[in-house]
């Protein structure tokens, strides 16, 4: 093993597609494009979030920890794509992509965990709304909150600790954009079978089950809004949670197509895709998605920015 994974810390090359020039230009266009709105609609709801009052709530507490999440979670990979798509040599050095893989696995482990987190906070304000307040206190919510992230970095730590102790056969050419588990086990020269194994059963855990709570807080929600006689109220009860539905129905739907799919070469092409949807897209659409459909974030935008016209003045 020493002597096949002697060349280790030297430099992985990130094909991405370079076997097809003509995409670069427009990919690097749309990258570059993505995480500029990421940057700009992930920092306004964070800022918008602490300075109005009225968005001091749970709600916009874990909002506010997810636009946080996906500003780390783009930037974890997309200034290397940049400079990668433009530049002769498309390399990054092994420390680079061992933090890349641990952070976007970390990140990522954690946002299938908050949101999950989120639809419960969406059950109790609409299921049990005269006892909100009581259970959805500040100290709850910073357990939650901490539980996330605490969960998610193990995670990344016992999956990216497996991966990289996998011998390297010499080539390390990383058919991907960045450093990935799913890519970076194809680059072993050993049997994979039980990392590919675990890694089903971690993306279970971390996937499918979130997946299946948040579905069942939402079918309890249904049921809870269809009893409310007025339609506005209905109305106003679906409002809260829809934003919510969409993100999850983006995030979860491209990450189990990437992690509980059974690799084949025809899918190659797709799952980098599939990647660069829950790896840039999606963070992109999350604070579009809020603010467009949410009166009290687009209430306190107004606000601010007539506030910081009035200190100008």
């Amino acid at each position: 093993m020493n002597g096949v994974n002697a060349s280790a810390p030297g430099e992985f090359i990130l094909l991405g597609f370079s076997d097809r020039p003509w995409l670069e230009l427009p990919l690097f266009v749309v990258f570059l494009i993505s995480y500029i709105l990421t940057i700009f609609g992930n920092l306004a709801i964070i800022l918008v979030s602490r300075l109005e009052p009225k968005l001091h709530t749970p709600m916009y507490f874990f909002l506010t920890k997810l636009s946080l999440l996906d500003l780390c979670y783009t930037t974890s990979t997309v200034p290397q794509m940049l400079v990668n798509i433009r530049s002769t040599r498309k390399v990054i050095s092994y420390g680079g992509c061992v933090a890349q893989l641990f952070i976007f696995l970390a990140l990522g482990s954690t946002e299938c965990l908050l949101l999950a987190v989120m639809s419960f906070d969406r059950f109790v304000a609409i299921c049990r709304p005269l006892h909100y307040s009581v259970i959805m206190h500040q100290r709850l919510c910073l357990q939650l909150a901490a539980t996330s992230w605490v969960s998610g970095f193990g995670n990344s730590m016992l999956q990216s600790t497996w991966t990289l102790q996998l011998p390297l056969c010499g080539h390390k050419k990383v058919d991907h954009f960045f450093c990935e588990v799913p890519a970076l086990l194809k680059l072993s020269c050993v049997d994979t079978t039980a990392n590919e194994a675990e890694l089903f059963f971690i993306s279970v855990l971390f996937l499918l089950l979130p997946l299946t709570l948040i579905l069942i807080s939402y079918a309890f929600i249904a049921r809870a809004v269809l009893r409310i006689q007025s339609a506005e109220g209905r109305r106003k009860a679906f409002g809260t949670c829809g934003s919510h539905l969409i993100v999850v129905s983006l995030f979860y739907g491209t990450a189990i197509s990437m992690y509980l799919q059974p690799p084949s070469p025809a899918s190659k092409d797709r799952g980098k895709m599939v990647s660069l949807f829950y790896g840039i897209i999606t963070p992109m659409l999350n604070p579009l998605i809020y603010t467009l459909r949410n009166k009290d974030v687009k209430g306190a935008f107004k606000r601010l920015i007539v506030r910081v016209f009035l200190i100008k003045k």
